[in-house]
């Protein structure tokens, strides 16, 4: 008797971040976040990764460039990644040394009648991208 596992559901969103330094970010990523290389084109540079359901694709001059950027990086825009708890990322981070730029905090969220929770913590990528990792506190 076969059995057939069905294919990964697609992912609806993948952001794809230009990098200032490809060996640095996909240090911070890979070793000091703990994300997985999915795949990588080391003569591009690019990697697509993932960090449990959250996917992420960086790389080094790419062609989608719409003008110059400036540090930090994804002014005006946070990246949400869910993640089951929000203290071992503080950890990892902690023991690499890196800073953050939220340190943990329960949040509150209203949508219509209820407020949805969530325990939250921000880090700016090398190049100044925020990463908002969130854990689910539930609903009140």
């Amino acid at each position: 008797m076969t059995s057939s596992i069905p294919p990964p559901k697609p992912i609806a969103l993948v952001p794809e971040l230009e990098v200032a330094d490809f060996d640095r970010s996909m240090h911070f990523y890979v070793e000091v976040l703990g994300f997985v290389i999915q795949y990588d084109r080391p003569e591009r540079p690019f990697a697509y990764l993932a960090f449990g359901d959250a996917h992420i694709m960086i790389e080094k001059g790419g062609g989608w460039m719409t003008g110059h950027l400036e540090r930090p990086y994804g002014r005006g825009i946070n990246f949400q990644i869910r993640v089951p708890e929000v203290k071992s990322v503080s950890e990892r981070l902690a023991a690499a040394g890196w800073p953050v730029f939220q340190d943990i905090e329960d949040a509150w969220y209203r949508r219509g009648t209820e407020h949805f929770g969530a325990r939250e913590l921000v880090v700016q990528d090398p190049d100044g991208y925020l990463l908002r990792f969130s854990q689910d506190l539930g609903v009140r």
